[in-house]
């Protein structure tokens, strides 16, 4: 058998969750647009022109390197996903049990201030913040969003290989980090992620030791286990199609970050556009980590190819320099 995305009944362009996917992004920036100029949700500052420009490439970037992770995959077997969760009546017990889960956890993380993303993140800080609440940030996503659904699904009787946790073919799936972790790499520092060229030798070196380390365990491990070790499986039993599992998996990595800490939620046009924002910024990227892990089945190499690495130390090392004071 061939690659996963081969084995479904119709071409990926000829599926619903195709079309869906592309007509809520498409929708997300008009939206945006609609609403220019009347709300106070602010990204980068750079006006909508170059706000929209910035997202239209990062989706077309997002969608190359979906594309050669398929390309690569292509030889590789079909990942037996059935055999990784039990009947579809427990799957939708466990899906909409685990996702109330998380709606209480990100409810809780926006109530003290903690998002998914450490504040600053990609769009630079818009207040002084304390070491203190960089670490309370690390902990609590750590330990909310991947200590414990691992327990409670290794409790369940689920084993690391169903989860995703472990290889089935080392060999190839180092090939694919490699090959996505260089071409992510090459996009950032030759551009947005410049300023890492602007550090000491200390400061690179041990900024980006903290950079890596913290965001491992505040944002990588959290998602890896949430959406693409327990939800993943299960979207691909509950749809019986992994592309249709692949833009849930984009849809639930935007859904995680609706707690940025430039969203604003304090009237219904700021609700839209933060929403808009959130989906136009982050489905991209989740769709990347969702073609990494339904295509070798390995919900790992997402972390290293496409996380941990870069953006959170190319993009992120002069953040977290400024905060430690390095």
């Amino acid at each position: 058998m061939d690659t996963v995305l081969k084995t479904e009944k119709r071409p990926f362009w000829k599926q619903p969750a195709v079309w869906l996917g592309a007509a809520g992004w498409l929708g997300a920036l008009a939206i945006i647009v609609l609403f220019d100029g009347r709300s106070d949700v602010q990204l980068s500052g750079g006006g909508l022109a170059n706000e929209l420009i910035g997202q239209a490439m990062s989706m077309l970037f997002a969608l190359l390197l979906v594309g050669i992770t398929v390309l690569i995959t292509r030889r590789r077997p079909a990942v037996s996903w059935s055999e990784r969760t039990a009947s579809r009546a427990q799957t939708r017990i466990e899906t909409a049990a685990f996702w109330g889960y998380l709606a209480v956890g990100l409810l809780i993380g926006s109530q003290l201030g903690l998002g998914l993303h450490l504040h600053g993140t990609i769009f630079g800080p818009r207040r002084v913040v304390a070491i203190s609440e960089v670490w309370a940030w690390t902990a609590f996503n750590f330990v909310y969003f991947a200590v414990i659904p691992y327990l409670v699904f290794r409790y369940l009787g689920y084993s690391n290989r169903q989860m995703g946790l472990l290889s089935g073919n080392r060999k190839a799936d180092v090939l694919l980090i490699v090959v996505i972790l260089v071409i992510e790499s090459i996009g950032e520092l030759t551009g947005v992620s410049a300023a890492i060229f602007d550090l000491t030798l200390r400061q690179f070196l041990l900024g980006g030791a903290l950079s890596f380390g913290l965001h491992l365990f505040g944002t990588g491990l959290p998602v890896m286990v949430s959406i693409y070790a327990i939800l993943m499986p299960r979207y691909v039993q509950l749809t019986g199609s992994s592309v249709a599992a692949a833009v849930l998996g984009g849809l639930s990595y935007a859904i995680f970050h609706l707690t940025e800490f430039w969203a604003v939620y304090d009237s219904p046009i700021n609700t839209l556009v933060s929403a808009a924002f959130v989906f136009s910024q982050f489905f991209g990227p989740g769709l990347v980590k969702s073609a990494l892990t339904v295509t070798t089945g390995n919900a790992w190499v997402h972390v290293w190819a496409y996380h941990a690495i870069a953006p959170h130390v190319t993009l992120d090392t002069p953040l977290i320099v400024r905060f430690f004071r390095l």
